[in-house]
């Protein structure tokens, strides 16, 4: 009997001397958290910006409380709703961990998204850029070359117009008439036709058509006339000479144009056919050879 009294007391004494250590750990334990805290406040307040997990203090041997004799005997381990209880605010926070670093990554990729197509958009911007400054170029390399080609024929032009009102006697036909009458022989209309012939497609001329007669005063003026209009109603409806080209005079039997006026008295009806020309003809013929006419 006294054996297993003394048994039982050493046993006791055994199991309540790693209590009371553990009792005096947890107690520096607290002391020393509590003394930190009051010497660094601060920090215990910003180190997280969420609150800190916290024991949920059922009063159970494993959760920390002081044990007895009886959670010493009865709770030697911990259970699994103890693990469950301590382990759930952690897997919340890991999920949550998981649900931000999830959310972060997603923004991550539609920011890059977004700067991709800024990306891209801004590529296509300089492409059209430089698009048009290409046809830009090209069109001011060809105004420069207009200008040049505008440049070295500006003489040219200038010289045509300065001798659009200077004619240059060019062919003469003369087509004699029986006295008293203005009907063309077959002579006349060949030697009209040979002269109309090349008139065709002919630019800057005028025909000038002068009638004598060897009647005098107003019935020569007048016989004249009448056979130089039928020299001009030929041309004009058989070749289709412009009629604002053609210039009519009735000369009676005064002197022509270069003759010696004392002995220049008309004997004969005859009709004096001259084509002037300027140098718009010369211009013509120039611009269709792509070459410039050199100023004379």
């Amino acid at each position: 009997m006294k054996d297993r009294i003394f048994v039982t007391l050493l046993l006791s004494a055994a199991i309540a001397l790693p209590a009371s250590a553990q009792q005096q750990n947890s107690s520096a334990g607290k002391q020393s958290a509590t003394a930190d805290q009051a010497a660094h406040p601060s920090q215990s307040t910003t180190a997280s910006p969420r609150e800190p997990l916290r024991d949920s203090g059922t009063g159970d041997f494993w959760d920390g409380d002081e044990p007895g004799a009886a959670a010493l005997i009865f709770h030697p381990f911990a259970s699994k709703g103890y693990v469950r209880r301590h382990t759930a605010p952690i897997r919340d926070r890991v999920n949550e961990l998981e649900e931000l670093s999830a959310t972060n990554s997603q923004s991550g990729k539609d920011v890059d998204a977004r700067a991709q197509r800024g990306i891209q958009l801004a590529s296509e911007k300089v492409n059209e850029a430089d698009q048009h400054a290409a046809d830009a170029s090209n069109k001011s390399q060809l105004a420069n070359q207009t200008a040049s080609t505008v440049n070295s024929r500006l003489p040219g032009v200038e010289t045509v117009v300065g001798g659009l009102d200077q004619y240059k006697a060019g062919t003469q036909t003369v087509i004699r008439f029986h006295s008293g009458q203005n009907v063309l022989s077959k002579d006349a209309k060949q030697a009209l036709d040979e002269m109309a012939a090349h008139l065709k497609d002919q630019h800057g001329y005028v025909v000038e058509v002068h009638g004598y007669s060897s009647g005098r005063g107003q019935a020569g003026i007048a016989s004249s006339r009448r056979m130089a209009d039928s020299v001009v109603r030929y041309l004009v409806l058989n070749h289709e000479v412009p009629a604002y080209r053609v210039y009519v005079v009735g000369m009676g039997n005064a002197a022509g144009v270069g003759e010696d006026k004392p002995a220049a008295k008309h004997t004969d009806n005859r009709v004096e056919v001259s084509v002037m020309k300027n140098s718009l003809d010369q211009w013509a013929a120039a611009s269709a050879s792509g070459t410039t006419p050199s100023p004379k």
